[in-house]
């Protein structure tokens, strides 16, 4: 896969639009798209995160494939712990605060219970390596290290405008087939085993693009469709050739497509969807 492919938007359900947005605009500060209001970015021009309403939607049930989290990477450190003083400002729930070696993060759902990881990476090359594997862990994050980069109060802005989306961890029903749809079908290099319920694979040497877990349990079904979470997440290929190879490749291996948004949608082994477009249609 090219070491430019990178991810776009992620598509969520949620149960009323408006209330989604208010928990987006007031304590992440993302602003909505001009004639797009439940499309929400950083920078007032990139899509990061597309709000689908389904009325009534409840959050997704335990022991089911899809979303685990998605993951909002920031340009710096001192963002990361302006993003921990909001929080803390506004008194929101933070579900974990975690150094991984290779990044630190913080972790929360929004109000329909879609998970949310909020992240900065440390400089590639101090990653640390075990052979030819990247290394990761769950540590317990450096909060005050973290909060020594401000150096004062300070002013907040939202999240920085050059806020991605830098990963997708996904609950599946199939630990191995997943990761063989992935790298082999999809094209992503095996980044780690994390014990053997996780795997990890990313284009370009990135620590991860893409988690995948069974820890909603081996055989999980998918969610029902009236429930919350990851309608889909978008995968941008480095040209529309890719695009293209990538079609020839899902349709030989007996794959459904189809054509969306400009794009092709595919569903993974555990019906998690992905929207695959080359960059001149990567805007939703």
């Amino acid at each position: 896969m090219h070491p430019d492919t990178s991810l776009g938007p992620v598509h969520l359900t949620v149960a009323d639009t408006h209330r989604a947005m208010q928990f987006y605009g007031e304590v992440l500060g993302l602003r909505p798209l001009q004639g797009g209001a439940a499309t929400l970015a950083a920078d007032g021009k990139t899509p990061l995160v597309v709000l689908h309403e389904h009325p009534g939607a409840r959050p997704k049930p335990p022991h089911t494939t899809g979303l685990y989290h998605y993951a909002m990477l920031l340009p710096t450190r001192a963002d990361l712990a302006r993003a921990f003083w909001r929080l803390s400002e506004t008194r929101y729930p933070l579900e974990g605060a975690s150094d991984h070696l290779v990044s630190e993060a913080l972790y929360l759902a929004d109000l329909d219970g879609n998970g949310i990881e909020i992240y900065a990476d440390r400089p590639r090359d101090v990653w640390p390596r075990q052979g030819d594997r990247l290394r990761m862990a769950t540590d317990p994050l450096d909060v005050d290290g973290l909060m020594r980069e401000l150096k004062g109060t300070p002013v907040w802005q939202g999240l920085p405008a050059q806020t991605r989306i830098g990963h997708v961890h996904l609950h599946v029903a199939d630990l191995k087939r997943a990761e063989a749809f992935y790298r082999d079908m999809i094209g992503f290099d095996l980044m780690l085993h994390f014990g053997a319920s996780a795997v990890f694979l990313s284009a370009g040497g990135y620590h991860h693009h893409i988690g995948l877990n069974t820890w909603a349990g081996v055989g999980a079904p998918a969610p029902p469709p009236d429930a919350a979470g990851l309608r889909f997440f978008t995968l941008q290929l480095a040209d529309q050739t890719d695009v293209d190879r990538l079609s020839a490749r899902l349709a030989q291996a007996g794959v459904a497509l189809h054509a969306q948004d400009g794009g092709l949608f595919v569903r993974d082994p555990s019906a998690n969807g992905i929207l695959v477009v080359a960059p001149v249609t990567a805007q939703v």
